[in-house]
């Protein structure tokens, strides 16, 4: 098996709290190599809940890895947020571009993903083991599929050891993507990410926004299923348990899921494999 690794959201509410402690505790017995946690959704995003990330390494022990994203920050702001990671003890970060909070006028001192990643490692140095976002299935904003792969490869030359794909369901896509980046002279490993499949018409209104592709076949498995939730759960996990274990084959250094930080789905994936 190799290396696993779970993406966790800061939770808003008590509620959430509550999910987000059992669905790590659930979680954390399958010894992921780290875990990440976004940045909380609405308002600034260097307003970062930094309580998640004390909570899940003092009271889980987990190797914590923050989302960093460049829009809405300056300079100074972004090496105080790296200051309080580094002096916490992470020693990983998840640099991405982020997209421009709701209400901010100004992007901030950083247009691309690229500057970010070269300014974490101006400011500190190699303290970090930067990863860095990709898109088998090409960006939704990108101008073309061509110019996205130049993107990726402007980020691996700024500085960043490793990437974390968007989520896929058509394990050629990122094949695909790892040669084509490859023939560009890219070497750091690219983990694919992983969504389990816990609510199907909630994944396909997200996946149209994101420009994830969910392939006709599954699509019409899904609908065959109608209201049986169970059978629908089994198929789903079947799925990209499957998935997960064609890209383990063709040779994916780790997975990396996003939790939506409940435990179910992704604990049915790990159980078939």
């Amino acid at each position: 098996m190799p290396a696993i690794s779970f993406e966790f959201f800061p939770p808003k509410t008590e509620e959430q709290r509550v999910q987000l402690d059992a669905a790590v505790s659930r979680l954390k017995k399958s010894e992921p190599d780290y875990v990440s946690v976004t940045f909380g959704a609405g308002g600034s995003t260097l307003s970062y809940t930094d309580k998640t990330v004390k909570q899940l390494r003092q009271e889980h022990g987990l190797s914590v890895a923050p989302h960093l994203s460049c829009m809405g920050g300056t300079r100074a702001e972004i090496g105080e947020l790296l200051d309080t990671y580094k002096a916490s003890g992470c020693r990983r970060i998840v640099a991405l571009r982020g997209d421009l909070p709701s209400g901010m006028a100004t992007p901030g001192d950083f247009r691309y993903a690229a500057e970010l990643v070269a300014f974490i490692r101006e400011h500190s140095g190699d303290h970090f083991h930067i990863e860095v976002a990709a898109y088998p299935e090409t960006h939704p904003q990108a101008e073309n599929a061509l110019a996205d792969l130049r993107h990726f490869r402007n980020k691996v030359d700024a500085g960043a050891d490793g990437a974390i794909t968007q989520y896929f369901f058509n394990a050629d896509a990122y094949f695909r993507f790892v040669e084509d980046v490859t023939r560009l002279g890219v070497s750091i490993p690219i983990v694919p990410g992983i969504m389990p499949i816990a609510n199907f018409s909630q994944l396909r209104r997200f996946s149209e926004q994101c420009g994830a592709e969910i392939p006709r076949w599954i699509v019409k498995r899904m609908q065959a299923h109608g209201d049986d939730a169970a059978a629908v759960r089994e198929l789903a996990a079947d799925v990209v348990a499957e998935l997960c274990r064609r890209l383990i084959d063709g040779g994916a250094p780790g997975l990396h899921f996003y939790t939506i930080n409940r435990a179910r789905a992704t604990t049915a994936v790990l159980d078939r494999l």
